[in-house]
């Protein structure tokens, strides 16, 4: 899915969210959000719901969804009193409601926004600055379906565009260039990780080529 509203653009396939052409920072529960509403557009969506999409089998008070709703609301530039997206409908839950329209294609043959990101032949996942997941949880940025992956398996944190990865105590472990990862490791471009068996490159903005073809 990837939309247009305003001054943004979402790309659930790329796990991004832009804001006047640069890459915005949402955690993975709030990006989760925002697609729920934006799936479900111009439906409001219940509270029970959410917090039941959003935290499966786990006992989570409004005051939580409520952060997560502020969090989105931020990244987008939006502000409760005057909801340009996101709605809150009294003592039921939230909706979009702005005109969010189909992005137009993409150049493949061209980068179309800055930042680290992980490729493979599957696909590519754009890496936000902060924390980026790695496994097979939902909540993952980086999420690959795998069994040879954990559920949070690793972690990219990319700082002021620099990226270091972390094995979070995998079953099958990370590996940077053939060798198993036992702390944080810089990342450099065209470096080969390999998540249990799944093996992708590090590549960064200008040094993509051509001939990487995204299947999302």
């Amino acid at each position: 899915m990837r939309l247009v509203f305003g001054e943004c653009e979402f790309d659930s396939g790329r796990r991004a969210l832009l804001r006047h052409g640069s890459v915005t920072p949402l955690s993975p529960k709030a990006f989760q959000l925002l697609e729920l509403l934006l799936d479900r557009r111009p439906e409001a969506v219940a509270k029970t719901e959410l917090l039941e999409r959003l935290w499966p089998e786990s006992f989570i008070s409004d005051a939580s969804l409520h952060n997560l709703v502020s969090e989105v609301r931020t990244a987008l530039g939006d502000a409760p009193r005057a909801a340009r997206y996101i709605r809150t409908v009294p003592r039921y839950g939230y909706a979009f409601h702005g005109d969010a329209r189909p992005a137009a294609p993409v150049d493949v043959s061209r980068p179309d926004s800055s930042g680290p990101r992980l490729v493979s032949r599957q696909g590519e996942w754009l890496l936000s600055e902060g924390t980026n997941l790695v496994g097979r949880d939902r909540d993952c940025t980086v999420r690959i379906n795998s069994a040879t992956l954990s559920r949070r398996h690793a972690r990219i944190v990319v700082t002021s565009g620099e990226a270091a990865v972390e094995d979070l105590g995998s079953k099958n472990g990370t590996h940077v260039n053939g060798k198993r990862v036992s702390q944080p490791v810089a990342l450099k471009e065209s470096d080969r990780i390999q998540f249990g068996s799944v093996a992708l490159t590090y590549r960064i903005l200008g040094a993509l080529t051509s001939t990487i073809t995204r299947r999302m």
